[in-house]
């Protein structure tokens, strides 16, 4: 959703675009503003996936709170579980055209990783709902990883 307001050049996007090219995140107010009617439309549709949110401890609560108000509830979070310096290897080898994937760019996005998203490790794992699967196979690899996971948990709440 957020590259897709970037390449509408919309005054959103442009700010979008310049928080991410920093290797910053998106402030919890605009990703509030954002994703507040696509989530009730999905949750009234029969449910989705998120990708990339939350990722700070504010708009984990407030996805909560939100959830909460409209009868929904996370059921999973998945946890990719992957070593820094394959992150940094992935990202580079990815970033080819990409003004956000070079070398410090990356890296201050792990570091801002580390301070406001990690948090979410304890904050879902409190809730027992954190799926934590290691990443570092191949994409196949990790994606029936995290299809046998959330098959467990589903089969485990069933029972």
């Amino acid at each position: 959703m957020l590259r897709a307001e970037v390449e509408q050049g919309s005054a959103i996007g442009q700010e979008i675009e310049s928080t991410l090219a920093a290797g910053d995140l998106v402030s919890d107010e605009l990703i509030e503003d954002l994703l507040y009617e696509p989530f009730a439309a999905a949750s009234r549709a029969g449910g989705f996936v998120l990708d990339g949110f939350p990722r700070t401890l504010h708009q984990a609560q407030r996805a909560y709170e939100f959830a909460s108000e409209i009868g929904g509830t996370l059921d999973a979070v998945i946890h990719l579980d992957v070593p820094t310096e394959e992150l940094l290897r992935r990202a580079l080898a990815r970033g080819q055209g990409r003004a956000d994937d070079v070398e410090s760019t990356i890296r201050h996005r792990i570091d801002v990783y580390e301070r406001e998203t990690r948090p979410l490790i304890d904050y879902y794992t409190g809730r027992d709902i954190l799926l934590s699967v290691d990443a570092t196979g191949s994409p196949d690899e990790v994606f029936q990883l995290i299809v046998d996971r959330v098959d467990a948990r589903v089969a485990a709440r069933r029972a």
